[in-house]
């Protein structure tokens, strides 16, 4: 499968999480325990892995698998880097807000092609580089807001502490991704053996965080399994669904593409996101998401366009014959 094709799709399943999300809710609280939902999203892509790695070792010759303890060991650390870069979450929410979090969000744009050369020793032109400032650039504009609302004058009036922990909160977002690159593309082992080893982790720290939640509320609502599908509605399972379809898919982009191909499919993600909700949620269209669209399609552009697209080249037609003077060369040999 082409890879614009797998990012198209996640393209429009990422762009869904948030609606979804938001359609799950009732009277704008969540009626089920949310951390249940990644979880449950884990034990899918689990189960999906599973099925096809069957399938895959049903054929001749066997796919390989390493069962090397070295190599295996390596699998929890993306795991633990996005339990560290939630927990940082939610800490940047205490000092800024959603606006200004959106927006410093962004960062890990960069912060994806900076380690993507430092750490995978990929080389990004000139104009590649131009491209993902491009796309930063681009979507922050689509999230500020206009100078007259009241909250744009809370952009640059948070605590410094806000501002540290987002910028360590888009460095371990890029270094979560680029880490995983690096791990899927390390061996030649099946994507789907990768994947069981990856999403079993990742059920397990899910797991444990449910754990954590129970003893810190000291088992009020019970143990977490008792209310696992407590308050799910059809949405509600669609939401995990979606969550678990958007995991496998980035997965194969780390596996045959690369983190860049994710990077631009989530944020279109993000401004198609914000185009539907204008006419689901009758979200006001702003100027500056306009321009912030049209600085992202000149990125997408300008990054996977070939040069020669980029760039008017002179046209290297046939001489005109009359045009041509004859030279004559006098050819001396020395006696």
């Amino acid at each position: 499968m082409q890879w614009y094709i797998v990012a198209s799709f996640l393209t429009i399943f990422t762009s869904s999480q948030g609606i979804l999300t938001t359609l799950s809710q009732s009277n704008g609280k969540y009626k089920y325990d949310y951390a249940t939902v990644p979880f449950l999203a884990e034990v899918f892509k689990l189960i999906v892995s599973s099925f096809l790695l069957w399938r895959e070792c049903k054929k001749s010759p066997l796919p390989k698998m390493t069962t090397d303890w070295k190599t295996v060991r390596l699998f929890p650390i993306p795991s633990i880097i996005y339990l560290i870069h939630n927990n940082v979450q939610f800490a940047t929410l205490i000092y800024v807000d959603t606006s200004t979090y959106q927006i410093m969000g962004n960062l890990k744009i960069v912060t994806t092609g900076i380690l993507f050369r430092l750490f995978l020793k990929k080389k990004l032109s000139n104009l590649q580089w131009m491209a993902i400032a491009l796309l930063a650039v681009g979507t922050t504009t689509s999230q500020v807001k206009g100078c007259g609302e009241a909250s744009c004058d809370s952009l640059f009036s948070s605590p410094i502490q806000g501002y540290m922990l987002g910028i360590l909160s888009a460095c371990l977002s890029a270094l979560a991704g680029v880490y995983t690159e690096f791990l899927m593309k390390k061996n030649n082992d099946s994507l789907y053996w990768q994947n069981i080893q990856l999403y079993t982790f990742g059920a397990i720290f899910n797991m444990a965080r449910l754990l954590l939640d129970d003893f810190r509320g000291g088992f009020e609502k019970g143990p977490w399994w008792q209310r696992l599908f407590s308050g799910y509605t059809i949405t509600t399972w669609m939401v995990v669904l979606n969550l678990g379809c958007s995991g496998l898919l980035v997965s194969w982009l780390m596996k045959y593409a690369d983190n860049i191909v994710k990077v631009y499919s989530t944020s279109m993600a993000m401004l198609l996101t914000m185009v539907l909700s204008v006419f689901l949620f009758n979200f006001s269209p702003t100027l500056q998401l306009f321009l912030g669209i049209i600085i992202c399609m000149m990125s997408l552009h300008m990054y996977f366009a070939p040069p020669g697209m980029l760039v008017d080249l002179p046209s290297m037609g046939k001489a005109d014959p009359e045009s041509l003077i004859d030279v004559s060369v006098e050819r001396r040999t020395d006696s």
